[in-house]
């Protein structure tokens, strides 16, 4: 009687594979599709994440940024991947990126402040308004250039201070870089007083500039008087040297114009002021 059983379970196996038999041949080439979609679809996620990591190190990006955006282009080809892969075995995929689009938004809002420190992150070094070793000036915080990461940018003060900038900031605001131009132009204004030699003044300062090799002479060299002050006559003086030699140049300078200018007994005015008294009844005793 069991055996009975047994051979008229088998028989209704038999019966339901038959009547279902193209039911379940579009299932398994269904499957297959779908193994064959995921298979490619990482081949094709890793090759093009090489190739734009490749790309983007030969164009001397930042090799943090190039891995971090190839692996984000990768995930996001095996995302879309997984979403075909799910379409083909049946699965509606509407819910499912309407989920993650969700998901995408929170995170997105959760996160806001630092995927803006990321963006700014890739733009800087991707275009490099500055580079480590260079001197800058960022939002009136300068200093360094130590490193430039995803999210914020480590600078050196002049004191030895170490400051954290969020690359936010740093692209909001002006970036003023110092190091990139490989000369820049000093400028003083010396006040001397109303009894000097004009052409005298102009031509020791001039030639202080000109003994200095440090200055370059191919560049505009200027002396001019530049103002009648209330209590002196101010020239100015612009020389251009080297970018490491700008402010050697500009304290050697200072010292040989005073030491100068005192030798040939031109004298350096302090702020004075002419005052005139009237004595009314001294006027009525007359």
């Amino acid at each position: 009687m069991k055996d009975i059983n047994v051979v008229d379970s088998i028989h209704e196996a038999g019966g339901w594979l038959t009547r279902n038999q193209d039911l379940l041949l579009g299932y398994a080439v269904n499957i297959v599709a779908a193994i064959m979609i995921l298979i490619v679809g990482l081949i094709i996620a890793r090759l093009i994440s090489k190739t734009i990591n490749r790309l983007m190190l030969a164009r001397n990006i930042d090799s943090t940024v190039a891995d971090f955006l190839s692996a984000l282009v990768r995930y996001g080809i095996i995302a879309f991947t997984l979403i075909a892969a799910l379409g083909r075995v049946g699965v509606q995929t509407a819910s499912v990126i309407a989920i993650l689009g969700a998901a995408g938004l929170a995170v997105g809002m959760a996160l806001q402040g630092s995927l803006s420190n990321l963006a700014a992150g890739v733009l800087l070094v991707t275009f490099r308004p500055f580079r480590t070793g260079e001197y800058v000036d960022l939002g009136g915080i300068a200093g360094t250039v130590l490193n430039v990461h995803i999210f914020s940018s480590t600078l050196r003060t002049a004191d030895g201070k170490i400051v954290v900038v969020p690359n936010g900031k740093v692209i909001a605001g002006n970036i003023i870089n110092f190091s990139r131009e490989p000369a820049r132009r000093n400028e003083w204004v010396i006040g001397v007083g109303y009894d000097a030699d004009i052409d005298q003044v102009k031509q020791l300062i001039t030639d202080i500039l000109m003994a200095d090799e440090r200055v370059l002479k191919d560049r505009e060299l200027v002396v001019r008087m530049n103002e009648l002050g209330a209590s002196s006559i101010n020239f100015v003086a612009r020389a251009w040297s080297n970018s490491a030699d700008l402010m050697p140049v500009y304290w050697d300078t200072l010292e040989a114009v005073k030491k100068t200018l005192d030798s040939h007994r031109i004298s350096f005015p302090y702020p004075q002021m002419d005052v005139h008294l009237h004595n009314p009844g001294a006027t009525a005793q007359q």
